[in-house]
């Protein structure tokens, strides 16, 4: 079957993105306070440009548009992290951006989306369609629509993360990514296994929010309905038209962590690692410290998706 993306759309992406995104550092925690059993390398995208891997895909389409679509404006609906990416790659290239966000978003997510210059929609995450709010607004502006994660140019701009990480550290045995719509695993995986075949994936979702893990299982895209999780940026209710191929290709199994154990993971990134990290962003390790990998996994490599949590979150943590 013909996948959306490939390897060399995500080396062409690498260098598309350079004015715009950063590459991130990765840090090895120390291994005895994580008592995992393994060597941990920790990609940092809290630490990327808008503090989330958003901007890769987001700056990735953007950055290849025709200055022609770029006068019309670009559309996106995000819960926060996209949003902002979006906001600062139309930015850069001087193009108005309309986003559509839910009316809960965090307001760490929200205000700095505004205060690049967006134009914010907001709506009911339990009432409105945010799809057919955004197609809408396309048929009033004739602007394009800067999806999340379900577009080859977005898919292959969030790959670059993975390129960056086995570009530093070759000899991993495996990647361990979170999984929204699957955006950001599609692109890593379908690089991660060109550069190194062996290497197992895994995806981690929620366990509030496991529409992939079911998906997975029962080898089809399915629906939940709005999912109640602590980690707003995995609220997907199904995984993606064309990332969810690209999962079912080069995924090994899909991992759920709990409420609690998404809490974990916040409470040691931020002691003993000294990052602070959204519960979006720290799924993938809850993973790693809660044992939910299968044996053999000697030296893992895990996404750290993003870093936008309101201070308040963190009080309560």
């Amino acid at each position: 079957m013909s996948l959306a993306i490939t390897p060399e759309m995500v080396r062409a992406a690498a260098e598309r993105i350079k004015p715009l995104a950063r590459r991130t550092p990765v840090i090895a925690p120390d291994a005895s306070a994580q008592n995992t059993g393994m060597r941990v390398f920790l990609k940092c995208e809290n630490l990327q440009r808008g503090g989330a891997f958003k901007i890769r895909g987001a700056s990735n389409l953007i950055l290849s548009l025709p200055a022609s679509d770029l006068e019309r404006g670009v559309v996106a609906f995000s819960s926060g992290n996209h949003a902002q990416a979006t906001a600062i790659a139309a930015r850069y290239v001087g193009a108005r951006a309309t986003i559509v966000m839910p009316e809960d978003a965090p307001r760490s997510k929200m205000e700095p989306t505004r205060a690049l210059g967006a134009t914010i929609v907001t709506y009911d995450r339990l009432r409105d369609d945010r799809e057919a709010i955004a197609a809408r607004i396309l048929g009033e502006t004739g602007g394009t629509l800067v999806p999340p994660y379900d577009h080859p140019m977005i898919m292959a701009g969030q790959g670059t993360a993975a390129l960056e990480l086995l570009d530093e550290i070759p000899d991993l045995d495996a990647l361990i990514v979170c999984i929204g719509g699957g955006g950001l695993i599609s692109g890593c995986s379908v690089i991660a296994k060109s550069i190194r075949p062996g290497l197992r994936i895994f995806g981690v979702e929620p366990e509030l929010a496991n529409d992939t893990w079911q998906s997975f299982r029962k080898g089809e895209r399915i629906s939940i309905p709005p999912p109640e999780t602590i980690a707003d940026g995995l609220r997907s209710p199904s995984p993606g038209k064309l990332t969810f191929p690209v999962i079912r290709s080069f995924v090994e199994d899909v991992l759920l962590v709990t409420e609690e154990e998404i809490r974990e993971a916040m409470r040691f990134l931020l002691t003993s690692a000294k990052l602070v990290v959204e519960p979006s962003g720290a799924v993938a390790f809850a993973a790693v410290l809660c044992g939910k990998l299968p044996p053999g996994v000697n030296r893992a490599g895990v996404l750290l998706s993003g870093g936008n949590v309101d201070l308040e979150f963190l009080r309560k943590l």
